[in-house]
């Protein structure tokens, strides 16, 4: 078998090639299969850029299915979205499958229901080729799902499946999903010469991006409801935290200029009318003065009437009272700050982006341009390996005495990380265990060392909150 330019040795079975003229792409985000599922600023970014490259080099056709998009036309209730986009997905409860048999939590699929998904399929034009995307690993019966409907519906049509769950555990996506071909890692340099070896000869030309700058505007133009979009500024990380799968995804970090996001912000707000944007950046303050300074100042003198959101957690150690006295001029709304715990040995080794009285001096800064406390997230992550309830419960006193809201994050173990090594030196997890089982939800219930007893208690300290 040869070796594929999008990294996964697989054979092109003989249907792939010439086939009509007409060149129909179909795109999907599938849905989430999970115990518990969000709204929280989520949309497929990924396949949005892919799609914009193919609108950029090719005469294809594109059309896009998201399963996890809201649509009030099409919804069997009211929609009970905030106004920033936030919301509750429409669930279903389904069977739980054999390896979550023992997690006493309901199990459910979010996003449309499946009759809207056929309805789907029926307008599209026949695809000759589709394009799926997942992002958590246990997330992938949603691909299966997918899958087997569009099979259903058009029989061989090539499938191709990229994203996090296939990048990270790219033989149990080949194995499982039935998925014709596995892209690993970005996609943007890779979706050209695999497009023209599936469909056939071509006029395109392979372009290559050499940096997110080169990267057209995502293709936002097929989403159906573009209340708020996401923003990507940067790429990678160059922390190393235990838990994080951010280094197996992208092994640098690269910053885009600043120009090139403030013109992105001005276009998406001119054509759609996008009022809210979600920060998709993992390391969105670094470098501050020459990266996010510059961008929000430009936002400012350019008058633009616009809220951002940071839903990935932004680095505490960075604020400062000038920095955060510019984030609230800038319209920097939601503010989610990763401080992970106030454990000093647990951070030293385990994530050394902050130190434990970084929070108190961040949040004095912010209180004082302007946001109140309770305004302002901490996550705080729960479940790590060797990590106690005792010190869980004095990390959120501390956020709560300090005046901000604590948000648990509840640790998913990784493929490849340090900390999904670790459990499997102990035996709670099998190196080629079933990616179902990398669910937060279920590993207290699978030998971890936070019992479902210690969670339940851990709970009953945090205060209630809406979204």
């Amino acid at each position: 078998m040869a070796v594929r330019p999008w990294g996964f040795k697989s054979p092109l079975p003989h249907q792939f090639f010439p086939m009509s003229p007409a060149r129909n792409i179909l795109l999907i985000n599938p849905w989430v299969y999970d115990f518990a599922a969000y709204d929280f600023w989520m949309k497929p970014l990924g396949l949005l850029y892919i799609a914009a490259v193919l609108e950029r080099r090719t005469s294809c056709r594109l059309d896009l299915i998201d399963c996890l998009g809201h649509d009030p036309a099409r919804a069997e209730g009211p929609l009970r979205l905030k106004p920033d986009g936030r919301g509750p997905y429409p669930k279903v409860e389904v069977p739980k499958p054999a390896p979550l048999k023992r997690v006493p939590r309901r199990y459910s699929r979010y996003g449309i229901p499946v009759p809207l998904f056929r309805e789907a399929l029926d307008r599209v034009p026949i695809p000759d080729l589709v394009l799926m995307t997942c992002t958590m690993t246990y997330w992938y019966p949603g691909v299966q799902t997918a899958v087997d409907l569009v099979r259903k519906k058009f029989g061989g049509v090539p499938i191709v499946l990229g994203g996090v769950y296939p990048t990270l555990m790219p033989a149990h996506a080949a194995g499982h999903t039935g998925a014709d071909i596995i892209v690993r890692g970005a996609g943007e340099n890779k979706i050209l010469p695999l497009v023209r070896e599936v469909l056939g000869a071509g006029s395109f030309n392979a372009e290559e991006f050499a940096a997110l700058d080169d990267l057209p505007d995502p293709a936002f133009g097929l989403l159906r409801d573009r209340t708020w979009l996401p923003l990507l500024t940067s790429r990678g990380c160059p922390y190393r935290c235990s838990f994080c799968a951010s280094r197996l995804l992208y092994e640098g970090f690269e910053q885009r200029l600043p120009s090139s996001v403030v013109a992105e912000v001005e276009r998406s707000s001119a054509r759609f009318g996008t009022k809210h944007f979600a920060f998709y950046d993992d390391a969105l303050f670094l470098n501050k003065s020459g990266h996010l300074v510059p961008i929000l100042e430009s936002v400012l003198v350019k008058g633009l009437n616009v809220s951002f959101h940071t839903p990935n957690g932004v680095h505490v150690r960075e604020i400062d009272e000038e920095f955060a006295i510019l984030l609230r001029r800038a319209g920097v709304k939601s503010i989610y700050l990763s401080q992970e715990s106030v454990d000093g040995k647990l951070l030293k080794e385990r994530s050394p982006k902050v130190l434990p009285g970084d929070l108190a001096r961040a949040l004095a800064c912010l209180e004082k341009a302007g946001y109140g406390r309770g305004e302002i997230s901490v996550y705080l992550i729960v479940g790590l390996p060797g990590q106690d309830a005792a010190t869980i419960r004095e990390s959120i006193r501390a956020v709560r005495e300090l005046g901000a809201v604590p948000r648990l994050a509840h640790f998913s173990p990784i493929p490849g990380t340090p900390e999904f090594d670790t459990l499997a030196r102990r035996g709670v997890l099998a190196p080629d265990s079933d990616p179902l089982l990398h669910n937060k939800t279920a590993l207290p219930y699978l030998g971890g060392d936070l019992s479902p007893e210690d969670l339940a208690e851990i709970r009953k300290i945090m205060p209630i909150r809406n979204g």
